[in-house]
């Protein structure tokens, strides 16, 4: 079994005003059987917890890290600072300008502090590339997550024959 089998991955808000979009990464990781942590913490407010957490975030059995923030959304930048594990953004959307400051914020970060980012309130898709970044070392995790693309597979198809017999009857 590899050091990344059962690992947990870190859901980390910029603010406890992120909860609803984060609620999607808590329920992928659930359907998935991964393990998480979910807690607030600011890059500008609470700097060095952010820098402890994520200093010591593999030692404690995350394998990944989700950060979600608006406006200026340096969170995500600021935990791949402190850590070698997989960071991956999301960027929230704001009152002020419909998220496109968090996404650029976040997808701007300088060489050698990768953050992958996912769409703006992508929350669902956070969850699942963590989950995919677990299974390149875990068989099992990799099977369910296999499971997963052919059901959206067959849904697909199914909504393809359904469409098929209403574009016969016109």
């Amino acid at each position: 079994m590899s050091e990344f089998a059962g690992k947990k991955v870190a859901i980390i808000m910029g603010s406890d005003s992120d909860l609803p979009v984060v609620k999607a990464a808590a329920a992928e990781l659930k359907k998935f059987g991964v393990d998480y942590e979910m807690h607030v913490m600011s890059a500008h407010r609470t700097p060095e917890a952010a820098a402890e957490f994520s200093k010591n975030a593999r030692a404690n059995g995350f394998g990944a890290i989700i950060a979600a923030a608006g406006k200026a959304a340096h969170l995500a930048g600021a935990l791949a600072a402190n850590t070698s594990l997989p960071v991956i953004g999301i960027p929230v959307k704001s009152s002020t300008l419909d998220g496109l400051d968090a996404l650029l914020a976040t997808v701007q970060m300088p060489k050698g502090i990768p953050v992958a980012t996912v769409a703006i309130d992508g929350a669902a898709n956070a969850a699942l590339l963590a989950i995919q970044m677990l299974a390149i070392y875990d068989a099992d995790l990799a099977a369910k997550f296999d499971a997963y693309k052919v059901q959206m597979a067959e849904e697909v198809a199914k909504k393809d024959a359904a469409l098929q017999e209403q574009v016969a009857s016109l």
